[in-house]
């Protein structure tokens, strides 16, 4: 990646790292589903009114709502109210990483490369000390829960770069409109009737994930994505429990030992040797760009994207 774009993945991964503490606020407040399905909601009016038909077919539009949206954080905020502490949960959420990767190898084919296995090792363990540190103190169905809301949130990535939107904003839009109808209605039938009685720093809470987390972060996470392989962006998603716990510590005073410090260096310098390319690389690729076949490569991907738009159509 780029210094730019490295640096709007690890901008990313701080603003979802505090998001783990901003949602333990909002459950205080409000059902797990039916937090979720305002979240979307919220996302989604009035933008839908604005922004168009969705980019891309739609069968990507309800994938990537089926995966991230629903599954992913109706799973993750139903763990979190089962007994997952916010610190752990940005922990055992990384997993998707894995996932991601598999995924990414199985569904589309990509190669994970020497580079890149080294850098998710590296990651992980930092992951598993941390996970030493805490202890897994949860309860074993919440923490189950943590994990599937990680597999989906993998296969939403595959989803989500299969799909390739060209306004990820737009796109987003659509997703969290698509996602809120579904988890509403599970809200109803299994938490009773929704409840807009909440404190302001409940609302607060529904504002900074459904607008700064959703809209936004996943609007760069797609943006991201259009651009690199899967397996090249997953990989910092790591840095979330840095964030995560560090701003746990610093909102609500819990310890940071020196283990978590040693786990985070770790995790940080994995995903940095996972997500950056090697020297021969960079030099190829500006080669490749000097004699244009860069532009080249636009123009295909832009004419296939023409052709499935039409096909959609």
């Amino acid at each position: 990646m780029s210094p730019r774009h490295l640096a709007l993945a690890i901008g990313l991964a701080a603003v979802w790292g505090f998001n783990f503490v901003v949602m333990e606020v909002g459950l205080r407040h409000f059902q797990p589903l039916q937090y979720a399905g305002f979240r979307f909601a919220l996302a989604a009016f009035p933008a839908l009114l604005f922004v168009g038909r969705p980019p891309v077919p739609w069968r990507w539009v309800v994938g990537v709502a089926a995966t991230l949206g629903a599954g992913q954080f109706g799973l993750l905020l139903i763990a979190m109210r089962a007994g997952m502490p916010a610190g752990l949960t940005s922990l055992v959420l990384q997993v998707q990483a894995l996932f991601t990767a598999l995924f990414a190898v199985t569904l589309l084919g990509e190669r994970l490369g020497a580079r890149r296995v080294t850098g998710l090792a590296v990651a992980f363990a930092g992951l598993a000390l941390v996970a030493y540190d805490f202890g897994l103190s949860g309860p074993v169905g919440a923490f189950a829960l943590c994990v599937a809301a990680a597999a989906a949130w993998g296969l939403g990535n595959v989803l989500q770069r299969k799909a390739a939107p060209p306004d990820s904003l737009r796109f987003m839009v659509w997703v969290s409109a698509l996602s809120a109808p579904p988890l509403l209605a599970m809200s109803l039938l299994v938490e009773g009737p929704p409840s807009l009685v909440a404190p302001v720093e409940g609302w607060l809470s529904l504002g900074y994930v459904a607008f700064v987390s959703t809209l936004g972060g996943f609007g760069v996470w797609g943006w991201l994505l259009r651009r690199y392989d899967a397996s090249t962006v997953a990989p910092y998603t790591l840095l979330v429990p840095v964030f995560g716990i560090s701003s746990a510590a610093l909102v609500t005073g819990e310890p940071i030992s020196w283990v978590s410090l040693v786990a985070g260096a770790l995790i940080v310098s994995g995903v940095l040797w996972a997500g950056t390319r090697g020297r021969a690389q960079r030099t190829e690729a500006a080669a490749l760009a000097a004699d244009g076949s860069a532009s080249a490569t636009r123009v295909s991907a832009s004419s296939s994207w023409d052709a499935d738009r039409n096909h959609a159509s």
